[in-house]
């Protein structure tokens, strides 16, 4: 990355708001001017009196490199020979009113090891990428019509070595790829990589937006994990948090002394939820910032996609409690989104929004925000509200589980189970579970079953695929002794073979965001608290039928509608004894008798598991078959048919 001098063209476009690359303008890079080796640093602060830098080179004094203000708008630069890589610097600057404050680069590539502060200068562009298989294989298909499967993780606490120190990115590499990969997850889910100084903010306060954290080694490291991620097949989400930073003194809070890209006034400035402040979405220069800020970690280290924290946070402005509209973050967004799809089309953006703002994952130009998927946060709510339920009482409630196909194609959702869910009291997914132990076991398979056959994509937080017992850890690590007990073994299995069929099935993802690819057969069991339903794929003989039983009763020769005259088979069913349960299940094919039932033109009879759910595929028959032209016209009649 070769930088000269700040063009005055450069500068006008960071003041508009348009410079997409200003990481290649503002902070520290190592050049060459005028034949001379050294280190270019250029840093904004619009209200201070005075910057320079300060380092070991200077022995921390700010007198002997003062730098240059260049504009009115408060760009200031200076070139220092023979300033070379891993060099230690801040930013020294008088305010206004004589204070004296030491700054981190906003644009730092790399930081100290904390609890140390400091910058450190860094050549970003040496890493050599072996991942071009995996940015062509990006995009032959479209997303939307392919599966994908999130596995949500906190890369400090998912494992730790016996000396309690942190795995490093590399050494991550090794552990994680081919586990993530064994349990049949699509992509991995990071929680924020970028630097920040308190391990128990996970990330979500930062102090370096393009210096990804220390903690577990330097940026090549961080690289070679997500190419070893490409390589094997895996894609890289990145947490990410445009509204909000830490306050920390070293950091962006009162850059200069004064507000600089927070808002100056005080009310919608103080984030007092976190004790944070947030960002200025209408000052252009946050706005350069931080777009370049996605469009940096696209560019450098091929990250796949972006989970945007707190998007409610950005819409609203929440001032005494009063929560009203804030166009300068509907601004920001759509301006973002456009920005980072224009540089490549194939990225995910997914918003995690708990509000009904409309079409989130609409397009700019037809007044939306421009994301491509949002976190169903109503969902998440709705079903673990339905499953902490004592199961007698459920049918009580029973619209938990109905109310979200109501408005399951009003965005593209990806259905969550995440971090924020399993900590601060709110315990662990399998302790969430009522009842006894073999009772949370059995009902923890339910709730994954039907989070693989409800519309939408998925995510899981860490552990929960071997049923943590406890709610998340952040400063110990996941509980893998657990794998030494028999129903966590079967729960991991069981949960690596649905993941397996949810992969392979292409009802379950191929029509996930339109109402084709979703039909009720009967939602209106409240009495039992059993569900049935049909997903459906492209091609009309393509299609599963899906039943949830979420009481611990068991039910033999049940009869459930079904939309072909054909034989079933039971593909899953969550109560099989090598997954821990019961051992209530349909061994053999069920035959479809052709009368009609629950608006379908025929039913099979089946037992129904206790807390279980069961995945019938219809059998196809050979083509000459004498009941060929019997089972077409009967399943043209009834396809698409039926109660939503």
């Amino acid at each position: 990355m070769i930088v000269t001098h700040p063009t005055e063209y450069e500068l006008h476009l960071f003041h508009e708001g348009s410079l997409y690359e200003s990481y290649k303008t503002l902070g520290a890079h190592v050049t060459e001017e005028n034949g001379i080796q050294g280190t270019r640093f250029t840093v904004w602060a619009p209200h201070a009196a005075r910057v320079s830098i300060v380092g070991d080179f200077n022995n921390w004094s700010g007198h002997e490199h003062v730098m240059k203000k260049l504009n009115d708008e408060g760009i200031w630069s200076v070139f220092i020979p023979q300033i070379g890589e891993q060099e230690l610097y801040k930013y020294e600057i008088e305010t206004s009113y004589g204070k004296t404050l030491l700054k981190a680069d906003p644009y730092a590539f790399y930081s100290e090891l904390r609890p140390n502060t400091a910058s450190v200068v860094y050549d970003i562009g040496n890493y050599k990428w072996n991942d071009q298989k995996w940015l062509r294989s990006k995009k032959r298909k479209p997303i939307y019509e392919e599966p994908l499967a999130v596995y949500e993780l906190h890369f400090g606490s998912w494992k730790k070595k016996e000396d309690d120190s942190f795995y490093t990115y590399r050494e991550m590499a090794d552990e994680l790829i081919p586990y993530v990969l064994e349990h049949h997850f699509t992509h991995i889910e990071i929680m924020p990589l970028v630097e920040h100084p308190y391990d128990r903010s996970w990330g979500y306060q930062g102090t370096g937006y393009y210096s990804p954290t220390s903690r577990y080694g330097n940026p090549e490291d961080l690289m070679y994990f997500i190419d070893q991620c490409h390589q094997q097949g895996l894609g890289v989400l990145l947490d990410w948090v445009p509204g909000h930073y830490c306050k920390d003194a070293h950091g962006l809070y009162m850059f200069d002394g004064e507000p600089v890209y927070e808002y100056m006034n005080e009310h919608v400035r103080e984030n007092s939820v976190w004790g944070t402040a947030n960002f200025d979405l209408g000052k252009p220069e946050v706005q350069s910032f931080l777009i370049s800020n996605a469009l940096f970690w696209m560019k450098y280290y091929h990250i796949d996609g972006f989970r945007v924290d707190a998007v409610a946070n950005m819409l609203y402005w929440n001032t005494g409690g009063q929560l009203s509209r804030n166009d300068y973050a509907v601004a920001f967004l759509q301006k973002l989104n456009e920005a980072v799809f224009e540089a490549d089309p194939h990225i995910l953006m997914i918003a995690e929004d708990s509000t009904d703002w409309p079409l989130v994952t609409a397009p700019v130009y037809e007044g939306g925000l421009g994301f491509n998927y949002k976190w169903n946060m109503g969902w998440m709510n709705d079903i673990l509200k339905y499953m902490e339920c004592a199961p007698e009482y459920r049918k009580h409630i029973h619209d938990k589980v109905t109310f979200s196909l109501l408005y399951a194609y009003s965005e593209n959702f990806i259905l969550p189970l995440s971090h924020d869910e399993v900590v601060h009291g709110k315990k662990s997914l399998l302790n969430k579970m009522p009842g006894d132990y073999w009772r949370k076991f059995a009902q923890l398979r339910l709730l994954y079953g039907y989070l693989m056959a409800h519309p939408g994509k998925k995510l899981l937080f860490m552990g929960g695929e071997f049923g943590q017992f406890d709610e998340w850890k952040d400063l110990e690590y996941l509980d893998w002794d657990l794998q030494d007990f028999e129903m966590h073994c079967l729960m991991q299995e069981y949960f690596k073979e649905l993941m397996g069929i949810y992969k392979r099935s292409k009802p379950f993802w191929e029509l996930d965001h339109t109402q084709e690819g979703f039909q009720w057969i009967d939602a209106d069991n409240r009495e039992q608290s059993i569900f049935t339903f049909i997903r459906k794929g492209k091609k009309d003989d393509d299609l599963l039928v899906v039943v949830c039983n979420f009481t611990e009763h068991v039910y033999h020769n049940y009869k459930v509608g079904v939309p072909a005259y054909s034989n079933y088979n039971e593909i899953l069913n969550s109560d099989g004894t090598q997954y821990g349960g019961s051992g209530q299940i349909n061994k053999k094919k069920l035959k479809a008798v052709l009368q009609p039932y629950h608006n379908q033109a025929a039913y099979v009879e089946m037992t129904i598991p206790p807390f279980g759910v069961s995945i019938l595929r219809p059998v196809k028959t050979r083509k000459g078959n004498k009941s060929d032209g019997k089972e077409k016209e009967v399943r043209s009649n009834v396809i698409g048919r039926g109660k939503r």
